[in-house]
């Protein structure tokens, strides 16, 4: 935990006022086993993470709500023989005191406990349907409550999904929070820079993404945020290829779409660039498409717009080159209508970002888009991926393009976290000369 005990403190004084009244319950994330004898390296739950700092399996997080608010942690507790054998633990007492809680438990009471914290609140918060196993567990421990109704003690009338209120919270990104998601991205930047220096024709796809992962490592990030696209030649048009498992043939583009994750935040880039460090003239003329209608995008994020102005701005531009590369026929307005672009540009321009890649929060409130207010992050990603076909130029057949950069809103407008990784036609080819 790097960011200060208070910090978290005041984040879940926040969702208790939210609540007004009753009981939350918010699990970690479970371990998950890779196979007999091993596990997958432990990822923390993003929400319960965010609300208390606690990274440790096996945890779960009470808030009580009313007119005494309470925040009680339940965790692993010391064992000195597992220690040796997987590593430090906390334990109840020290995780009081270290992480600010009211009070914490062994996590072998909780059943117990939570028996006891149930009485006589009127709801139960968590994140209702995320896990069918928890929901379970949760219910059965009500019907406990409803036994003793005899004894003047009433279980929760309701049970209420409390992440709409988490994920609100989570959208909008504190001070600190930036500053961690900056360090992600300029490791994330710097890797894609050694990845474009590394590069050349003959190598596999697999070798740059070790180049990726030996960059996120050596400034301390562990972790990527999620599995790296390393995406050579006609690759480059699937869009979550994550085999890597290709070479690299010289004259073919590398789509390489990594990020790091740093204390729990993630950084999400993609860049693509000629495998011989040269673009030829029809990669340039498509690139320079996606180039510009990303530019456009960036300069719609800014408060007060909606979440898809920047989507549509790039749309705008995207349909017009695809005109001009003879993929798309008629006006701007008549392929955006029949979305006839759809064939070459098939997602969206972005997502929010965060503790998750695809970070929490909705997109429209109501049935209106969401306006983009400061502190939200998020990413801008427009593509073009040109599969062969007797209707395309064969020039343009497996070009897959996609530039995408973390952006955060402010209340001028917007910074681009990941501007340190090289974009222009100019700067690709110079980083690549030398």
């Amino acid at each position: 935990m790097t960011m200060a005990p208070t910090l978290y403190a005041q984040r879940r004084a926040c969702l208790l006022e939210q609540m007004c009244c009753g009981i939350a319950v918010i699990p970690t994330a479970e371990e998950v086993a890779r196979n007999g004898d091993t596990h997958y390296a432990y990822r923390h739950d993003s929400s319960f993470y965010y609300l208390t700092g606690f990274a440790e399996p096996e945890a779960v997080l009470v808030l009580i709500a009313g007119a005494a608010p309470q925040a009680i942690l339940f965790c692993r507790e010391k064992n000195l023989e597992r220690e040796i054998w997987d590593g430090y633990r906390v334990g109840p007492e020290a995780a009081q005191q270290q992480f600010g809680f009211d009070a914490a438990y062994p996590i072998a009471q909780l059943d117990e406990k939570l028996t006891e914290l149930m009485a006589n609140q009127p709801v139960l918060f968590c994140p209702l349907g995320a896990d069918a196993a928890w929901d379970q567990r949760l219910l059965r421990l009500r019907t406990a409550v409803q036994a003793k109704v005899r004894s003047g003690i009433r279980a929760p009338d309701e049970i209420r999904d409390m992440r709409a209120l988490l994920h609100e919270m989570r959208l909008l990104k504190d001070a600190a929070e930036l500053d961690i998601m900056r360090r992600a991205a300029a490791n994330s930047a710097q890797a894609h820079r050694r990845a474009k220096q590394f590069t050349r024709t003959g190598l596999f796809e697999y070798q740059v993404e070790a180049e990726l992962l030996h960059e996120f490592c050596r400034h301390g990030a562990r972790h990527a945020a999620y599995p790296s696209i390393v995406a050579g030649g006609a690759h480059a048009c699937v869009l979550h290829y994550v085999d890597n498992h290709a070479r690299l043939n010289g004259g073919e583009l590398l789509l390489i779409d990594a990020g790091c994750e740093v204390e729990g935040y993630a950084a999400d880039i993609t860049r693509t660039f000629p495998v011989n460090g040269k673009f030829s003239a029809a990669q340039k003329e498509v690139y320079e498409i996606v180039l510009a209608a990303q530019a456009a995008a960036i300069a719609a994020a800014r408060p007060g717009n909606t979440w898809d102005a920047p989507h549509d701005a790039a749309l705008r531009i995207l349909a017009q080159g695809f005109i001009d590369l003879k993929l798309c026929r008629g006006s701007v307005d008549s392929v955006l209508e029949s979305e006839s672009y759809k064939r070459f540009y098939m997602h969206r321009t972005g997502h929010w970002l965060g503790m998750d890649v695809h970070d929490a929060g909705d997109y429209k409130v109501g049935d209106q888009w969401r306006k983009l207010q400061p502190g939200m992050v998020f990413t801008v990603e427009p593509g073009c991926y040109i599969r062969p076909a007797d209707d395309v130029p064969q020039a343009l057949w497996n070009i897959g393009i996609r530039i995408e950069d973390d952006v955060v809103i402010t209340a001028q407008g917007s910074e681009v976290l990941t501007a340190a990784a090289p974009k222009t036609v100019a700067e690709i080819e110079e980083l690549m000369r030398t």
